[in-house]
């Protein structure tokens, strides 16, 4: 096994990512959500995405929540945007952190947005100028890199090929998205691989969903190909829309109980973590899919 690193960096999105996938909740049980999390020692968190509200209800009150967080020092907080409209609004809120998305497969992304990725992209090369005129910094996330629900297979050579487009352009970083759970440890490999081979340099984040169960097998394999930037959602909040009734993110405190237990240091306390998958669970009135929130870190014993 590969040398593993002494830490990593995890971004929180369930207040976005996952939310975004549930029900509909009030206004103030997002922001108590959002500052628990700033609470936890996590240290980048999403936290709303500026979405046309006829298009993502569960992001119409993205500026009323972002005004009553309270800010942590500390916490590197970002938003999701579609195009120059929501770029606009997170500006104006004050983001500097700024997530727009492609989708390398493109019955994906024309069943997303209406276009293909080429158009997309052309799109993506003017909101990172934007982005930069305004002293934000541009991150690319390409969905469906590990497999379409559409089409099946995506080349990891395409996903490449879209990473040199967007570093081209002016792009600060990239992620990957597993969107609908269809990465493997063998996947993940053949990706990264591939990327590495053209950008060499480019900071890379990984974004995975447990829908098959091979969320924490592609992380480990993603760490032994030196990624130290992950994406996941307390509590395992969030769907899986393409799998209907599957899970989907990776839950946050699956990968820090994982993480922490191989000495690798995430900065995040495990049990406030839990306690606020907890309070995840009581805002939203369901039960979340995460193993550790039901059983406990290895180190809960039971009674004699």
């Amino acid at each position: 096994m590969s040398k593993m690193p002494a830490a990593v960096s995890i971004r929180e999105v369930g207040p976005r990512d996952g939310l975004q996938n549930e029900e509909p909740i009030p206004t103030e049980a997002k922001v108590r959500l959002l500052d628990a999390l700033s609470g936890t020692g996590v240290r980048r968190i999403e936290a709303v995405s500026f979405v046309h509200p006829l298009a993502i209800p569960q992001m119409a009150d993205a500026d009323e929540v972002w005004r009553r967080a309270g800010k942590v020092e500390g916490v590197r907080y970002s938003a999701l945007v579609p195009n120059t409209r929501g770029a606009q609004r997170a500006l104006a809120a004050g983001f500097t952190e700024i997530e727009v998305v492609v989708s390398a497969s493109d019955t994906h992304n024309r069943r997303n947005v209406n276009r293909s990725t080429a158009e997309s992209l052309d799109d993506i090369a003017v909101l990172i100028d934007l982005l930069h005129g305004a002293g934000a910094r541009a991150e690319v996330i390409v969905a469906t890199s590990f497999g379409c629900p559409y089409e099946g297979d995506v080349d990891p050579a395409r996903v490449a090929g879209i990473v040199e487009r967007v570093v081209r352009d002016g792009a600060d970083r990239v992620a990957f998205g597993d969107t609908t759970g269809m990465g493997t440890p063998r996947r993940v490999r053949e990706l990264v691989t591939a990327v590495r081979d053209r950008e060499a340099d480019v900071p890379v984040l990984l974004h995975f969903h447990n829908t098959r169960g091979t969320a924490l097998a592609n992380l480990l394999t993603a760490l032994e190909l030196g990624i130290t930037e992950f994406d996941a959602s307390v509590g395992g909040l969030g769907g899986c829309p393409y799998a209907p009734g599957a899970s989907g993110n990776l839950a946050t405190e699956e990968a820090v109980h994982m993480l922490h237990d191989m000495g690798i240091d995430t900065g995040i306390d495990l049990d406030a973590l839990i306690g606020v998958a907890e309070l995840a669970e009581d805002l939203l009135g369901k039960r979340l899919p995460s193993g550790v929130l039901r059983a406990g870190p290895r180190t809960r014993l039971t009674a004699r």
